[in-house]
């Protein structure tokens, strides 16, 4: 073959042809230079920090100073449009969707109120709302402790920090009011120095102390789980000081929690119905989901539900924590190729099915707590009792662990399904032994099912005045919250802030 330099003088177009050819090579390679440059200059400016605040800052916005990105994302927790089939971040009324759970909590404050939960940015005000915080005015407290506080807020790291956490968690809700004011954010999971994550709640730490782990060893990715765990999870108040406590001693299933509770003669509240001795689960999310597939597979709650973005050449994490049914393309189909429509119905069919036994757990639960009111109205004695009531409160934990767990039907079906066919033969064993005393009274008919149709009808049902509370909220609202945010407001003035 000829030289290129003899084909271009016989042939002059080849010339022209490989000028243009490398003027184009040039052309985009210029373009991918500059544009290398200019994410680079992006990235040197985005993380250039604008203000110098302390690690117990708890205003989301000044934080959103250095990372407008993730702060801007996370004021969209505020969103409360999506409404999947069973969850979402929509207003919900679960008593009225299930009127059940007025009786099965009968006696305790779910009884009253109970919604779907919302965003984040939500934290504070549905607190303050929720009937089950009470209406403390006139002297009146709440009936609920400080400890409710404790998942609420980056006020509450800075208050352990000045109170001491056992501190903290005493007294009751109203008397740190006017302190905790500000929604869940950032001091809640990173660090003020460097961003990395971080434990805040120490209950997490005590728990994992006390299982001889030591969770300043453990890897970033399980730290984008753990710093979940350190509120989706089951814990309680212990003793008179109301300190939060995990029951992991034993372990974290559910058999190990009920153990655990058992041994220390735990017991949230005494059913006004059934006089069992209940416990009430609080949202074992973290405890089910270990259980679960994805997390064998080796996800964090953030692969789903915080998944990443990129935008302006930076890649991120998404601080608009929400459902990954509402953003199936960032999260379900980066690692599954199905169609939206398939994993959703994937998805449904998972919690059909849970809620079918769930659903029908509930129903013998309810017949429970009535049978064994009757066996009290006709006379039955705490010998006769005590065992049917175990029961009953074994049964009801293990319905409550997979009802208050969310998104445990789909993060662990399968556990869920074992849990809950577990607590419907115990649930059936107590109906047996309560039919029993229930003929030793003569008393061989079926006991009246109540009529609790609605959620007005079963607060009836077991006696809660609720006009009288909402009246007595409102007022709440009225008269003392906007005294609490003024304070807030007012203390707030005096925190130092270093602009950059």
């Amino acid at each position: 073959m000829k030289p290129l330099s003899e084909q271009i003088k016989e042939k002059p177009w080849k010339g022209w042809i490989l000028f243009l050819f490398t003027i184009v090579v040039v052309f985009f390679l210029g373009i991918l230079a500059s544009s290398i440059i200019e994410r680079r200059a992006e990235a040197v400016f985005a993380y250039t920090p604008k203000v110098e605040h302390g690690q117990w800052e708890p205003r989301n916005d000044v934080w959103g100073e250095n990372f407008p990105r993730q702060y801007n994302r996370f004021l969209q927790t505020v969103d409360t449009s999506f409404m999947s089939k069973y969850n979402g971040s929509a207003e919900r009324d679960m008593l009225e969707e299930d009127p059940r759970l007025v009786v099965l909590w009968a006696g305790y404050g779910f009884a009253k109120e109970y919604n779907q939960g919302k965003g984040h940015e939500h934290a504070i005000d549905d607190m303050r709302k929720i009937l089950r915080t009470g209406a403390p005015v006139d002297g009146k407290s709440s009936p609920m402790p400080n400890t409710c506080w404790t998942c609420k807020s980056p006020d509450v790291p800075r208050k352990m920090q000045e109170m001491g956490v056992a501190e903290f968690y005493k007294g009751k809700w109203e008397t740190l009011g006017p302190e905790v004011v500000n929604n869940i954010g950032c001091v809640d999971c990173h660090d003020a120095q460097n961003m990395n994550l971080r434990i805040s709640r120490p209950a997490l730490a005590e728990a994992y102390d006390r299982m001889e782990i030591d969770i300043n060893t453990v890897s970033h990715q399980d730290m984008r789980k753990l710093t979940c765990a350190q509120c989706h999870v089951e814990y309680y108040f212990k003793g008179d000081g109301k300190y939060l406590t995990f029951p992991w001693d034993n372990g974290t299933s559910v058999e190990a929690m009920e153990v655990y509770y058992d041994e220390y003669k735990i017991k949230d509240w005494t059913h006004t119905i059934s006089k069992a001795p209940m416990l009430k689960a609080q949202h074992p999310d973290f405890e089910l989901f270990e259980t679960g597939i994805h997390a064998q597979r080796g996800l964090a709650c953030a692969d789903c539900h915080m998944p990443y973005l990129n935008e302006g050449g930076q890649k991120f994490t998404d601080h608009k924590i929400q459902s990954p049914l509402n953003n199936i393309a960032n999260t379900c189909q980066v690692c599954h190729r199905e169609e939206t429509t398939e994993l959703l119905a994937n998805v449904y069919e998972r919690q059909d099915k849970i809620k079918q036994n769930r659903d029908k757990l509930e129903e013998l639960l309810v017949r429970a707590h009535v049978e064994a009111g009757k066996a009290w109205a006709l006379g039955a004695n705490e010998n006769q009792m005590n065992v049917i009531l175990q029961d009953i409160r074994h049964a009801q934990w293990r319905w409550d662990y997979v009802a208050a767990s969310h998104g445990g039907s789909f993060h662990s079906p399968i556990e869920c399904g074992r849990i809950l066919s577990t607590g419907i033969n115990i649930a059936q064993e107590a109906r047996l032994k309560l039919a029993r005393v229930l003929a030793s009274f003569d008393y061989n008919q079926e006991v009246p099912y109540p009529d609790i149709t609605t959620k007005a009808k079963a607060q009836k049902y077991i006696g809660l005045d609720i006009d009288n509370m909402n009246a007595q909220k409102e007022r709440f609202l009225k008269e003392v919250v906007p005294a609490w945010d003024k304070e807030a407001a007012k203390r707030e003035k005096t925190y130092k802030i270093k602009n950059l």
